[in-house]
């Protein structure tokens, strides 16, 4: 009796240490493995978990804030390495360097979104963002001649204007303290509806509404993301805040919709279809965004679901990334007089502000070096995701198929080895003879390769 109860016990110690050898067993996730089978320490830091189910509650109780400075602090610990945590079902690979980015920028198979972003599907849905393989590809092709630098020279009349009106609006302000991303948040909003949509925001009701309300799903948006439960659309309808998020949907959908709805009533009076200019990147007349999507529908392209999932994809990431990268570029140039200096006598050098042409916008090489820095410092995007649909071989790992893999923008961009003194705003880093030999994934605020930002 006792033999035998002795000869189970063994049993289920050697099935358990095989099981722990291959799987992450309480977080029900295969384990990473090193392709030499070499100790995974010496390639990765392993974040210790604060429970027995690994790192799954390591964010418990952390507000956004509190998870950024949680990650840094951990990316900081790994001394360079990529970090290594584990979670339910899913491994998580991060990377915090440039060498180590080399293979997922590469990679023509790490292209799909993990799971966390399709919490935004009820809001964008099958836009550039959230969209994959054939139809990713289909619409990234379709748009790409839409960012033509020769189509967007077209609007320099709407950036002249905005500029002017900004400044005018900062002018005004308090002298003591000033709330700029609010500000910025207006003008980029006006600029991205004129230049992309080619709607004059003065003839849609609903601006300032439509500001806030972006940022209350990105908030709810976050409270889904640190409660795990709600990853499950029926528990987030029961349980989340589900009620108030449909009602903010349907504000931003109904403020786009008569976007798009104003738009297509213009192409319908055309004589001239748009298409006609396409291949001329505008050089005839501004040719938005929005007019190749209305273009492409005319040609069976793209149905109108697909064409509000474009718009509210490009809105929702051009409106965000804009505002607040215009928000640090003022605020750094506030806190640096000297850099503040340079910028004004640069614009100053080339004349009359209202009367200079994209051609001599191409001449502000500071400013340009200004704007580079700020997004190193704060890129808009501090990390980016992707899920390994398959086992995922990547800088001597085996990864198993669900993993996930971040790379980490805003520690990347912030690495001494590439940035002498890193946390310090020094736009001559950006000039010439400072990039020569720079590593090409060194300072990537609009990622890099083939899911980069199209908005580049």
């Amino acid at each position: 009796m006792w033999l035998a109860v002795l000869a189970f016990v063994v049993a289920l110690a050697l099935l358990l240490y095989k099981l722990n050898d291959t799987y992450y067993v309480l977080c029900i996730c295969k384990r990473v493995k090193t392709e030499d089978g070499s100790p995974l320490g010496n390639k990765v830091y392993e974040l210790p978990g604060t429970t027995i189910f690994g790192n799954t509650f390591d964010f418990k109780d952390l507000t956004p804030a509190g998870l950024f400075k949680f990650v840094r602090d951990c990316n900081n610990r790994s001394q360079g390495k990529s970090v290594l945590s584990y979670y339910p079902v899913t491994p998580l690979y991060s990377i915090v360097k440039a060498e180590d980015a080399v293979e997922f920028f590469q990679s023509t198979e790490l292209l799909q979104k993990p799971i966390f972003y399709q919490l935004l599907q009820d809001f964008l849905g099958d836009g550039l963002l959230l969209s994959s393989d054939r139809k990713w590809m289909h619409r990234r092709k379709m748009l790409t001649p839409a960012y033509h630098f020769n189509i967007l020279r077209e609007f320099t009349t709407t950036f002249k204007e905005e500029s002017i009106r900004l400044v005018k609006r900062l002018d005004s302000m308090p002298t003591d303290v000033v709330e700029v991303h609010e500000i910025s948040k207006e003008f980029a909003l006006n600029s991205i509806i004129e230049t992309a949509l080619g709607v004059k925001l003065d003839d849609i009701t609903g601006s300032a509404e439509y500001r806030q309300t972006i940022n209350q799903i990105e908030d709810i948006f976050l409270e889904r993301i640190f409660n795990m439960l709600f990853y499950f659309n029926g528990l987030f309808r029961l349980f989340g805040k589900y009620e108030k998020y449909k009602r903010h949907l349907n504000i931003v959908h109904e403020f786009s919709n008569n976007i798009i709805q104003k738009k297509k009533e213009e192409y319908r009076q055309k004589q001239k279809g748009a298409t006609e200019d396409v291949d001329e990147f505008g050089k005839k007349n501004r040719y938005a965004m929005l007019d190749t999507l209305l273009a492409e529908e005319a040609k069976g392209n793209i149905d109108h679901q697909g064409i509000c999932d474009e718009v509210n994809t490009f809105m929702f990431e051009g409106f965000d990334t804009t505002s607040t990268c215009l928000a640090f570029t003022i605020m750094n140039l506030a806190l640096h007089p000297e850099a503040q200096a340079k910028c004004r006598e640069e614009i100053s050098n080339l004349g009359e502000f209202t009367s200079l042409t994209v051609m001599d916008f191409n001449k502000l090489m500071y400013l340009e070096c200004v704007l580079k820095e700020t997004l190193r410092l704060y890129p808009s995007v501090p990390f980016i995701s992707r899920k390994c649909s398959t086992e995922t071989r990547i800088n001597g790992l085996i990864l198993p198929a669900n993993s996930q893999i971040d790379v980490h923008i805003f520690d990347i961009n912030r690495d001494a080895k590439h940035f002498p003194d890193p946390s310090a705003f020094k736009p001559e880093r950006y000039f010439p003879e400072n990039t020569v030999k720079r590593h090409p994934f060194a300072s990537v605020a609009f990622s890099a390769g083939a899911r980069n930002c199209i908005g580049k």
